[in-house]
């Protein structure tokens, strides 16, 4: 009985040594994980969060409302979707990110609801559009999808789908519903855009030199994810988002891209999703500044926020197209006098103009000091200008002057 209490002894004496040796280690580090923590909250910067995206195949996210809505039938239930609500309501400035996001609010879309079995019944079609899609690991144009889910019902007059006006707001509730992009969904619109400069990319397997694009530039494709578009080599130093195609030809036609080693690019107005979403890849991936030369009036504002923030339309997207780093750079309400530029050729305000002013003016996006001060001043001028008032002093004042002026001198607004 001794021996087993001394055998007992060293074993329980063996463990405590050894709690008091781990005890000791994991205090050193801690101590010296606080101290990297400490030091690296010193140097680095509070990043932006961002909530990731769903990650499962869209095949299988189709899959799983497709077995939700015959569970619901099994169970002798009104089948239905609830699809989250794509309204002014329903979103919000998440300031601390800078984003524009969708609130939580639902619609419930079911089949027994007169007002909304067809909007039932056409989801339902455009679902299976989209499956038959990733099945066959294939694209197509939205156009396309409308035609493909657009028949008479038999035994009836009535007709699926009577225009794509129809479909289009469809294809938007089956995003925000599965958490996914219309891109990832197998779905192009008409490309609109086009990009210069000097990187290299590989698109569908092909690779191509941007610098090298001639006098129209790569137009850039409605789905430019990471499966179709690769980026490669690149010296450009940032992206400059250029809001009309004939100021962006002119850009292009003085090479300011070579001469300034950027990215240029145009979306043809309100860039549309695929710019949107090739610049925020090159400005994360790349980590390449974005600055965005639009028309000194209400419409260039919008244009700008929504490449910042988002939009509230399509809020669901804020997380993979907002650029909060985005730089407004022009035109400024302030520019005809620092630039010298005659009176002659601003065009008065509208009301139109005036109500969407005041409208951008109480965007809680809108209410930095620097933002308040500049769509005042251009309310109190009662004037816009276009960019391409600047070629009243030169056809290259806005490539050889104005631009680079701008940017050794940090005159934009964040």
């Amino acid at each position: 009985m001794a021996k087993k209490k001394i055998v007992k002894k060293k074993i329980v004496k063996k463990k405590v040594v050894k709690k008091k040796v781990a005890k000791k280690t994991a205090g050193k580090a801690s101590a010296r994980t606080t101290k990297k923590t400490a030091r690296a909250a010193k140097t680095t910067p509070a990043k932006r969060t961002r909530k990731k995206p769903n990650r499962s195949p869209v095949g299988a996210r189709l899959t799983d409302l497709a077995n939700d809505i015959v569970s619901q039938v099994a169970d002798q239930r009104d089948p239905g979707v609830n699809i989250p609500t794509r309204a002014l309501s329903n979103v919000s400035f998440d300031a601390k990110a800078g984003l524009i996001r969708m609130g939580s609010n639902t619609q419930r879309r079911s089949f027994f609801n007169l007002g909304q079995a067809k909007k039932f019944m056409q989801t339902t079609l455009i679902a299976a559009g989209c499956k038959d899609l990733s099945d066959q690991e294939k694209t197509t144009s939205i156009r396309d999808l409308f035609y493909h889910s657009k028949h008479s019902i038999p035994g009836t007059k009535e007709n699926t789908f009577d225009e794509q006006s129809e479909s289009d707001p469809i294809i938007e509730d089956l995003e925000v519903t599965l958490s996914t992009l219309r891109e990832e969904l197998g779905l192009f619109a008409e490309p609109k855009g086009a990009m210069v400069g000097p990187m290299t990319i590989t698109d569908n397997g092909d690779t191509i030199d941007l610098s090298k694009m001639g006098s129209g530039g790569w137009a850039v494709p409605s789905i430019v994810e990471d499966n179709i578009i690769q980026f490669g080599k690149t010296n450009a130093r940032f992206i400059l988002l250029i809001e009309k195609g004939a100021v962006w030809r002119r850009f292009s036609e003085d090479r300011f891209w070579e001469k300034h080693k950027c990215m240029i690019v145009h979306g043809g107005g309100q860039p549309p999703r695929g710019v949107r979403r090739l610049i925020y890849r090159m400005h994360t991936e790349k980590k390449l500044p974005v600055y965005v030369l639009v028309d000194n009036d209400p419409w260039g504002y919008y244009i700008y926020s929504v490449v910042k923030q988002g939009s509230i339309n399509l809020a669901f997207e804020s997380e993979r197209m907002a650029i909060p780093d985005a730089r407004f750079i022009g035109m400024s309400s302030y520019d005809a006098d620092r630039f010298d530029v005659s009176k002659s050729v601003s065009i008065n305000l509208n009301d139109q103009d005036k109500r969407r002013a005041k409208e951008i003016l109480n965007y809680p996006w809108f209410q930095s000091k620097p933002w308040q001060r500049e769509i005042k001043h251009m309310l109190k001028l009662g004037v816009k200008l276009e960019l391409e008032a600047l070629s009243n002093k030169d056809f290259s004042f806005i490539t050889d002057t104005y631009l680079p002026a701008k940017l050794k001198s940090k005159q934009w607004l964040d």
